[in-house]
């Protein structure tokens, strides 16, 4: 299995980091499993003591708590690493507050709260502080962005929609979603997408360029139904009882398209 190999591919660099440090004279191998098996103990006092966890929350805090006290840090963010990239570290950051007590206590309490950051980012970006109704469609006539803002009003911008993203990452966080794999996801469906418009206006000789956003639109829709279709013609396939109704599919679906 791979992940036996992987785990095997660890396990040398255990061995090889711990050999290195023993020719040191600095540590050897016991020492790694002497340290990893008091931490273990140290940090479950309601397995090894007398604590008292009821809860797999109360386990975490314990051993936050001792983990604090161990590495003498002044704060529950100390050690959550700066390089994270910014939806991973936001959801991170709220998930360290929550366990010590500092979250929502209804997880659909965030979304009347990211409403309430929408209203202040529209404040900021419209004069009257409502965003104007305007109907996604194609048949529209396109318009020039105006410039930005002046300095002091872009940042107060930058401000509240980096606060609407920090919302949107603690309710991907409460649904046990990760932000960043979520984004990663959207990207490549949008990129795959595209490059299907590319393909089909190429295979017409023409550009995307060349055409209307209608046809622009109208060439990823069919894409995004191509995709359906074969994610469903995969499950079908995939299925062993559905097997036998794969004709009848087949047709099902010559007759709704």
């Amino acid at each position: 299995m791979a992940i036996t190999e992987e785990l095997g591919d660890v396990l040398l660099q255990v061995m090889l980091d711990s050999q290195i440090a023993a020719d040191e004279g600095r540590f050897d191998l016991i020492d790694v499993v002497v340290g990893l098996n008091r931490k273990m103990i140290d940090r479950h006092p309601h397995v090894f003591g007398d604590a008292i966890a009821s809860t797999s929350d109360d386990v975490s805090q314990n051993w936050d708590r001792i983990k604090q006290s161990e590495k003498q840090r002044d704060s529950i963010f100390d050690g959550l690493p700066m390089a994270l990239p910014a939806l991973a570290r936001a959801a991170r950051l709220s998930a360290k507050a929550a366990r010590v007590g500092y979250d929502f206590p209804v997880r659909e309490m965030l979304f009347d709260k990211l409403r309430e950051e929408m209203d202040e980012l529209a404040r900021e970006m419209y004069p009257h502080g409502r965003i104007p109704v305007c109907p996604a469609t194609v048949e529209a006539t396109a318009q020039p962005d105006p410039p930005p803002f002046d300095e002091e009003r872009q940042k107060r911008i930058e401000g509240e929609l980096g606060d609407v993203l920090f919302v949107l990452a603690n309710i991907a966080r409460r649904w046990h979603i990760n932000p960043e794999e979520a984004l990663r996801a959207s990207n490549a469906k949008f990129e795959r997408r595209v490059k299907y418009i590319e393909q089909r206006f190429k295979s017409q000789n023409r550009s995307m360029q060349e055409a209307t956003l209608a046809d622009l639109e109208s060439a990823y829709q069919d894409g995004k139904r191509a995709e359906r279709s074969s994610s469903d013609l995969t499950w079908l396939e995939n299925t062993r009882p559905m097997k036998c109704l794969m004709p009848l599919f087949l047709m099902a679906q010559s007759w709704w398209t």
